[in-house]
């Protein structure tokens, strides 16, 4: 039997091999560039779809055969679970693309700030011999001296607290989701409020997913825990800070830095406070906020897996029945 499996809205401009390769073992690939340009007999017999965003209602309910729905991404906030549950249709994630390259970066960005490494390039550019002076570097401190919080102790997170730990550096967590046991298994201590974690550690990266209990789960009260000096980074999501908050924490040097993957607006909302004075080179907040694109995940290879394993776990269900990352299960009555 050959399954049709549909990417709706394909977002990649160079090609489609990856995605047709992941279903070659006995389905076909077909793919759309916009919901617009699907056509009813598509809808009505594609066996699995493909898609980052949500698929909206008005074409949700063309769907006569289609038995799962694979988000080919770690988050899901923007799906729909309820209604595909009630469809009795699977929802799908890919939780495991860029875990590697995330903790990498959420580790890059506290090196750069705790090291100096952009605060050094700037300043030599001014002029290099002026400031040839390794003494100017306004974060540095000895790493293994040093304490790494680590909020969410998940996939990505447990990879951030393992590269910390092989820099010698103390990792606590806080998670109130993870069983007990976790923290001996990889050799690192655990708190059980969000402001202890804050209090007590030099560093703090943020690996929690996003939901109506995470947004802003960082706020003004968890930021004035702080301990002076405080480097926060975030590759989760943007929404977990809240960002007036952090605008007004950097503003008091209640925390000292911070490395920010994601944002609460994505592109960048260049009138909000913190943006506007980070991209005008304000004086008071010069050198102490990195920003990147929502680039932490990306590399070739992380792009590769993302690409082949929507496809993959779309047809190794209609296959073989087994279901992977089902992330809507509490909402599935029944499984068409």
């Amino acid at each position: 039997m050959t399954y049709r499996v549909l990417w709706p809205m394909i977002r990649w401009p160079d090609g489609r091999d990856i995605e047709e390769a992941s279903v070659a073992d006995g389905g076909v690939a077909e793919f759309c560039e916009r919901y617009a340009d699907v056509t009813n007999d598509q809808w009505a017999n594609c066996d699995a779809l493909v898609c980052a965003p949500d698929v909206p209602d008005e074409y949700r309910s063309r769907l006569d055969k289609c038995r799962i729905f694979v988000t080919p991404k770690v988050g899901f906030d923007n799906i729909d679970l309820a209604a595909w549950g009630a469809l009795g249709i699977p929802v799908c994630n890919v939780p495991d693309y860029g875990t590697q390259e995330v903790a990498d970066h959420a580790i890059a960005l506290m090196m750069s700030l705790m090291k100096g490494i952009t605060f050094h390039t700037r300043e030599l550019k001014k002029d290099p011999r002026v400031f040839w002076r390794p003494a100017l570097n306004p974060y540095g401190k000895r790493l293994s001296a040093s304490t790494f919080g680590v909020v969410g102790l998940g996939r990505i997170g447990t990879a951030a607290a393992l590269r910390a730990k092989a820099f010698g550096m103390d990792v606590v967590f806080y998670d109130p989701y993870v069983s007990n046991g976790s923290d001996l298994a990889i050799g690192v201590r655990r708190v059980h409020s969000l402001t202890e974690l804050f209090s007590i550690s030099d560093a703090v990266s943020v690996h929690a997913p996003l939901s109506d209990e995470t947004t802003k789960l960082i706020n003004a009260e968890v930021l004035a825990a702080s301990k002076p000096g405080l480097v926060l980074i975030n590759t989760a999501r943007g929404p977990i800070i809240d960002l007036d908050a952090l605008y007004e924490a950097m503003r008091t040097d209640q925390v000292r830095a911070a490395g920010l993957d994601v944002l609460p607006e994505e592109p960048a909302n260049p009138e909000h406070p913190l943006i506007e004075s980070w991209a005008a080179d304000e004086e008071w907040i010069d050198h102490r906020l990195l920003i990147t694109p929502h680039s932490a995940f990306y590399t070739p290879e992380s792009v590769y897996d993302m690409r082949f394993k929507g496809g993959e776990v779309a047809l190794t269900y209609l296959s073989s029945g087994r279901l992977q990352n089902c992330v809507n299960e509490t909402y599935l009555q029944h499984r068409r």
